[in-house]
């Protein structure tokens, strides 16, 4: 049995959790938002603040405030809010601006993951889809290819091709911006979800169709998860292991989530790491902590507790 805290017994700070955002995950962003302040709530003082522009709030107090983002890819995901807090001095919940630049751009992420072990897809990025000669593209990582935005989540704009034609149609489509390609491995499509230094449970994906696009991540009934997922006990240590050293490499902090693809022969591959995975009711990372014990009430205490705690001891330091 889960014992919760009695946090209405504690000197704590209003906590604000700041939604919406102006990307294209706003929408999702939104109903993450309004579930940590449903949750959150029955333990803390809570707001719940739509962030319609790049900007912060007016009047943010880092004497009695802390902040919960939950504003997925573009402004929430990218370092940029993490960076305005941390210039006005506000503590917040989840990774640093830095860690989080680095792992919203896949292709730096991958090249810090790389170094440390991990196993990674080959892959090449680039900005003009007209400068790419498919042919020679093809000759360097097979004809089976996904291409993606180096900078956005929740797979927003994933193209899957085969072949040369279909990589010219996908080319054809797409203008200038910050776009990789990288390498298809077939296989099972798993994530993991990280709090502090403990790997939670693997949650397979299988989406109907076999693409996890946007559509099938946020439409009910579009994917069937299984979770805890039934790998081999070697393939699961494996995956747990590179979640976490992938997590410690990018110098993440507090959550996370790390996607991974296993290959028909039992390799899992890096794929990304979500610094501010969602809390809808489809997400992941809520099915990965129940696989460890976690309801969603006693998850969303242990998303806030470490910033709780940074700014207690800096209280005590202020004193």
């Amino acid at each position: 049995m889960i014992i919760y805290p009695d946090y209405n017994d504690m000197k704590n700070p209003n906590i604000l959790i700041f939604t919406g955002g102006v990307g294209p995950e706003r929408e999702v962003s939104l109903s993450t938002g309004k579930a940590l302040l449903d949750s959150l709530k029955k333990y803390f003082d809570v707001s719940l603040i739509d962030l319609k522009e790049e900007r912060l709030p007016e009047n943010l107090n880092p004497e009695n405030s802390i902040v919960f983002p939950a504003i997925h890819g573009t402004f929430g995901e990218d370092g940029r809010l993490q960076q305005m807090l941390e210039n006005e001095g506000i503590f917040y919940a989840g990774s640093d601006s830095k860690s989080s630049r680095l792992c919203m751009n896949k292709v730096m992420a991958k090249k810090v993951v790389d170094s440390c072990g991990v196993r990674t897809c080959s892959g090449i990025a680039f900005k003009d889809p007209n400068e790419i000669n498919p042919k020679n593209l093809i000759t360097e990582l097979g004809s089976e290819l996904v291409v993606k935005p180096i900078d956005q989540g929740s797979s927003v704009a994933l193209y899957i091709t085969s072949g040369q034609e279909e990589l010219e149609e996908e080319l054809s489509k797409m203008e200038k911006g910050n776009w990789m390609v990288e390498q298809r491995v077939f296989g099972r499509e798993v994530t993991v979800g990280i709090l502090g230094d403990d790997s939670l449970g693997i949650v397979e994906v299988i989406p109907l169709g076999g693409v996890y696009d946007f559509e099938r991540k946020y439409s009910v009934g579009s994917t069937e998860y299984r979770y805890p997922a039934i790998l081999d006990c070697d393939i699961e240590s494996e995956v747990k292991s590179f979640a976490l050293e992938a997590f410690k490499a990018c110098e993440c902090r507090d959550f996370a989530r790390v996607d991974f693809i296993i290959s028909e022969d039992g390799n899992p591959y890096f794929l990304e790491i979500n610094t501010l995975p969602g809390l809808t009711e489809t997400s992941l990372l809520p099915k990965s902590a129940s696989c460890s014990g976690y309801d969603f009430d006693k998850l969303t205490t242990c998303l806030i507790e470490p910033v709780l705690e940074r700014f207690s001891q800096n209280s005590l330091i202020a004193v």
